[in-house]
């Protein structure tokens, strides 16, 4: 308990209640901005290990971001954006049709 010369100062009820809302505030603020910044799902760039149903949910710029990587860790170089777009067609269809949920977008027929 904090002092003041010799006596104790104890905290009142109304400052242990502002104290309870305040954390219970912040402990919402903190699960809000978890929920809003999507850091459960498909955060992972996971280039040709991605999974067709992943790829499928994903948006284009993180389906690039997937075909880019693939390119890049089988040639050693970046990719042109001309070998992501037509990879990435080629992946959607692949995905689309003959794949499973289950399989790695590396799978697909791709430059």
């Amino acid at each position: 308990m904090p002092q003041t010369g010799n006596k104790c100062v104890v905290p009142s009820i109304e400052e242990g209640a502002h104290m309870i809302r305040f954390t219970t505030m912040l402990a919402a603020g903190l699960t809000a901005a978890a929920l809003v910044s999507g850091c459960s799902s498909t955060i992972i760039n996971q280039g040709g290990d991605t999974s067709c149903k992943d790829f499928k949910a994903a948006d284009e710029k993180k389906q690039n971001d997937a075909v880019s990587k693939m390119l890049k860790d089988s040639k050693g170089v970046d990719p042109t954006s001309l070998e992501i777009s037509g990879t990435r067609l080629s992946v959607q269809t692949y995905c689309g049709t003959v794949a499973t949920e289950d399989t790695k977008i590396s799978q697909a027929p791709h430059l």
